[in-house]
């Protein structure tokens, strides 16, 4: 494959241009499976104007690994995820759909930084070339810790609680979080922490319960949705990331 800048010779489709350097994949589709991660790369909207699904996919790299077991998992684990990012990150992408194994795409999730989105669907490809092609939302570069603000300082869960205000604030679609007042009057629980994003109003705003034994605070998430729709598939990413971070 050509670069589509500068026409120079890549070493894998959809490499970052060493020469020019300019990016040729826009966005990554991650296939993940315990023993073996797809990872398809997908020109730019603007590259696939007018064209079908085959010429927007760039093309296909498989990863391979051998699952172990006890002590030696974590190790062939992070290595897996390693092998994943390094192809991620060569690519230079806009941001990465995942869908599969969960500690697959946990482990991946951490080891990059680029906007990151679950995807459940038969056909994953397919379900982000349309998602792709249906939104245009603006990203918010803002870091996390500086998206979370409002009158009530104070998180039930104290760190707990505050690590998953920060996975949902570091969301790119994410404007502001604003804690609420916490609610001491709910039935107990033994489970922990626990975080679950409610359905979208009609401006495309949410709202996170935090739920601690008795407890239960309700913050408001400020997004960058125009309307319900948009709003609902924001919802659905951020309790994928919560499910990632088990908080749910």
């Amino acid at each position: 494959m050509e670069c589509r800048h500068c026409a120079s010779p890549l070493e894998k489709p959809g490499d970052f241009c060493l020469v020019c350097r300019e990016t040729n994949t826009d966005a990554i589709v991650l296939e993940a499976a315990r023993d073996r991660a797809t990872l398809t790369m997908l020109a730019g909207d603007d590259e696939r104007a007018g064209a079908d699904d085959e010429e927007a996919v760039l093309g296909e790299t498989t990863i391979t690994t051998t699952p172990e077991d006890g002590e030696n998992e974590v190790v062939e684990l992070r290595n897996f995820a390693g092998l994943i990012g390094d192809e991620i990150r060569r690519k230079r992408p806009e941001e990465v759909y995942a869908g599969g194994s969960r500690p697959v795409i946990r482990a991946v999730r951490e080891n990059i930084h680029h906007p990151f989105y679950r995807v459940d669907d038969d056909r994953p490809v397919e379900a982000v070339l349309e998602r792709r092609g249906n939104r245009a939302l603006d990203v918010v570069e803002t870091p996390p810790a500086e998206k979370i603000g409002g009158s009530h300082s104070t998180l039930i869960g104290g760190r707990t609680g505050m690590r998953a205000i920060q996975a949902v604030a570091g969301h790119p679609h994410v404007k502001k979080v604003i804690p609420g007042p916490i609610d001491a009057g709910g039935n107990g629980s033994q489970s922990g922490l626990r975080a679950k994003v409610t359905r979208a109003d009609d401006g495309g705003n949410v709202r996170m319960l935090l739920r601690d034994g008795s407890s239960v605070q309700e913050n408001r998430v400020v997004t960058t949705a125009r309307d319900r729709e948009m709003g609902e598939r924001i919802r659905e990413d951020l309790n994928d990331v919560l499910a990632d971070a088990e908080f749910q």
